[in-house]
């Protein structure tokens, strides 16, 4: 009856807000029956299904899940109590703050979250979990910027990058956790002067992924750009399009603030619905997914930074090196994101 109600819910959440695709995962792995555990995730199934699969052969728990692009936050409340969600899969900080504070997620109890996530990385109200970071790097063409040119994220401003730099919409979630941390640690008027000088420098208007900038540099659009350290891992290693790895090649990264607070880091991460209907089994999965073994694949699958200590990273990202992460806790981040989109609008970043 519950796979019934869920995927009930399923073709009420199609018809309602067109999500993109739908998933069911565990297939290939024993279940038992009627054991089972429904996930929304905003990661596309290609990421997490070699996770979900494993979790099955693991545990017997089978695993659902609906893939949506957006929106999940506006499912989940007109859901309501009737979600067959357990658990929310999500990249972000900002879009776990939000299901957190609209009251869509439940408090946690679980030693083994405690143990294998640092306190920074988890929410202080047990509510949401990292499960991987993803630096915010500097990129930069490595034949027309030296080594020691760029050290931290402010020297952006400098009148020698007038031209050469590029960033998506400074609205875009991953650029307001960063502009975030920045008011967290240096007040709103630093970080407001911090923005119109990064603007002043921009090479073209905001646009396009962080993939695109990289593109960018290696068509000669601009020379320095802003971006996850995940898509440099999918760009090394993509063999459907190998034009990414030349624009990988071209590179130069660079971790900022080593000498202060430490390079920005984002999340992807996790929480329990509310009204979760198999609670045990969705927390189950969490502490899967910080497990040795689940992180062990998040490293080298999706070439992201594992956040149990221990766990080795992919030798593509350890050939980047070492770095200092700045530790400001996540929830003081994401408590600054109104501030900082105001002065994205305020600065006219985007125009």
């Amino acid at each position: 009856m519950m796979i019934i109600a869920f995927r009930r819910t399923i073709a009420v959440v199609i018809a309602v807000f067109g999500i993109s695709s739908l998933v069911i995962a565990g297939e290939h792995g024993k279940t038992k029956g009627g054991v089972m555990v429904n996930v929304y995730s905003y990661r596309q199934p290609f990421l997490i299904r070699p996770l979900m699969d494993a979790f099955t052969r693991k545990t017997g728990i089978k695993v659902n899940i609906v893939f949506a692009k957006k929106g999940m936050l506006e499912r989940l409340q007109a859901e309501g109590e009737n979600t067959s969600a357990d658990v929310v899969l999500t990249v972000d900080i900002s879009r776990l703050s939000a299901l957190k504070n609209a009251g869509l997620l439940q408090s946690v109890q679980s030693d083994v979250l405690h143990k294998n996530i640092p306190a920074h990385l988890r929410d202080e109200d047990n509510q949401w979990f990292a499960l991987t970071t993803r630096a915010r790097l500097v990129v930069a063409h490595k034949d027309k910027v030296k080594e020691g040119e760029i050290a931290n994220y402010e020297d952006l401003t400098g009148d020698k990058w007038k031209g050469r730099i590029c960033t998506r919409s400074g609205k875009h979630p991953y650029n307001v956790a960063l502009w975030s941390s920045i008011i967290a640690h240096k007040g709103n008027a630093e970080a407001e002067k911090f923005l119109s000088g990064l603007k002043a420098n921009l090479a073209r208007k905001p646009q396009g992924n962080d993939r695109a900038q990289v593109k960018a540099i290696f068509e000669g659009v601009c020379d320095v750009a802003i971006i996850n350290s995940y898509y440099l891992g999918k760009m090394a290693t993509n063999d459907k399009k190998p034009e990414q790895k030349k624009w990988y090649s071209a590179l130069r990264v660079i971790f900022p603030n080593q000498g202060n607070r430490g390079t920005h880091v984002n999340i992807s991460g996790a929480g329990v619905v509310k009204h979760s209907k198999n609670r045990d089994n969705a927390v189950k999965l969490l502490e899967y997914l910080a497990s040795d073994e689940a992180q062990k694949m998040y490293a080298e699958v999706n070439h992201e930074y594992p956040i149990k200590a221990g766990v080795k990273w992919s030798d593509l990202v350890a050939s980047w090196g070492s770095f200092k992460m700045d530790t400001l806790p996540l929830s003081k981040v994401a408590a600054n994101a109104r501030k900082a989109t105001q002065l994205v609008d305020k600065v006219g970043y985007d125009h």
